[in-house]
């Protein structure tokens, strides 16, 4: 709910950008109008119309009807039309009842749609986290467990080595999980740091004691602590290309799943450092496969094939020199190490 409430404070701030841009593409078999339904989003929506969804606020923008798309609800009809040369959606509230003197009206509470489904983004905003070795070795470490304890969690107390002084309250407990390597270079690009307990503080000290509030798997003795970190949460996502071109590839993908579809959480081996912001939005295409050539003259000859167009995906968390990454569109299979371009 707070994640809503705050997008839908932001994006209207953004619809005052400028539209004159090139032309839309408009798809060709596009619906003279859609009705709204539940679990719809911006950028599900345009899809219907737009070849490029990622442009949607010039389709939004060009008519003043629509202020904030963002207000739009399930059950609220939008209509297609061209005015002027120009694609323009206007839209029907649905308007269940006519009051006709005040009264006090039962309804269920209906929520306005959204940019992007964050709800698949929700548990990755602020872990797992991505981390240099050296911050990963050099964290604090649980010690033991309070009360004898063999399995702790939840309600349960910690012992860590070692927390002298803090200014933080809360803390929170990760593991070490993938090292991301770059597929070209080969070059260390980051540790995984994953998610395993939050804590609070109840005594610095060497060791320092800590209570378990939330927990998710087994805690075992050296598993790190960091102080949590919910500064890093970010909310005002806008889909939107890099200024610059930028390539890359998916060099991993959350949850263990072999083939990656919409809405998958991936890895990219592209980060802060090259120019990577939240709301960045990439086109995927599928590597090409190597195949042999059995009618060519020459020995072991072998040919690869074109790299094929399979979806679109937005950046939603970057770090240094990785980022995690929403896959919003997916036209066939997508697999670790497919590309990643600018628009």
């Amino acid at each position: 709910m707070v994640f809503r409430t705050i997008i839908g404070i932001l994006l209207p701030l953004l619809f005052s950008v400028n539209t004159l841009a090139q032309n839309l593409k408009i798809k060709p078999n596009h619906p003279d109008q859609y009705t709204v339904v539940k679990g719809d989003t911006l950028w599900d929506i345009s899809e219907h119309f737009l070849q490029d969804p990622w442009r949607w606020p010039e389709l939004w923008g060009n008519n003043p009807q629509i202020k904030n798309p963002d207000l739009i609800y399930p059950g609220d009809t939008l209509y297609f039309s061209i005015v002027n040369g120009k694609p323009r959606l206007s839209f029907s509230k649905n308007l269940n009842s006519t009051r006709l003197k005040p009264r006090i009206r039962k309804s269920s509470i209906e929520e306005a749609i959204k940019l992007i489904p964050t709800d698949a983004i929700a548990q990755f905003l602020t872990s797992p986290k991505v981390v240099d070795k050296d911050t990963l070795d050099n964290a604090p470490y649980i010690i033991d467990f309070a009360g004898e304890h063999l399995i702790v969690g939840a309600g349960d107390r910690v012992y860590v080595r070692s927390i002298p002084s803090s200014n933080f309250y809360n803390y929170t407990i990760y593991r070490s999980g993938e090292t991301y390597v770059d597929p070209e270079t080969k070059e260390v690009l980051g540790y995984e740091a994953k998610f395993v307990a939050d804590t609070t503080l109840e005594k610095n000290g060497d060791p320092a004691t800590l209570a378990i509030t939330k927990s998710n798997r087994e805690i075992r003795r050296g598993d790190r602590i960091m102080p949590s970190s919910n500064n890093e949460i970010a909310l005002n996502y806008f889909p939107r290309p890099p200024k610059e071109p930028i390539s890359g590839s998916i060099i991993s993908v959350m949850d263990g799943i072999s083939q990656i579809g919409q809405h998958n959480i991936v890895v990219l081996n592209r980060g802060s450092d090259d120019g990577i912001k939240s709301g960045h939005i990439f086109n995927i295409h599928q590597k090409g496969r190597i195949i042999p050539d059995p009618f060519s003259k020459q020995k072991n000859a072998a040919v690869k094939l074109p790299d094929e167009y399979a979806g679109v995906l937005m950046v939603f968390r970057p770090f240094k020199r990785v980022s995690y990454a929403l896959v919003l569109m997916a036209t066939q299979p997508i697999h670790v190490l497919d590309k990643v371009l600018t628009p």
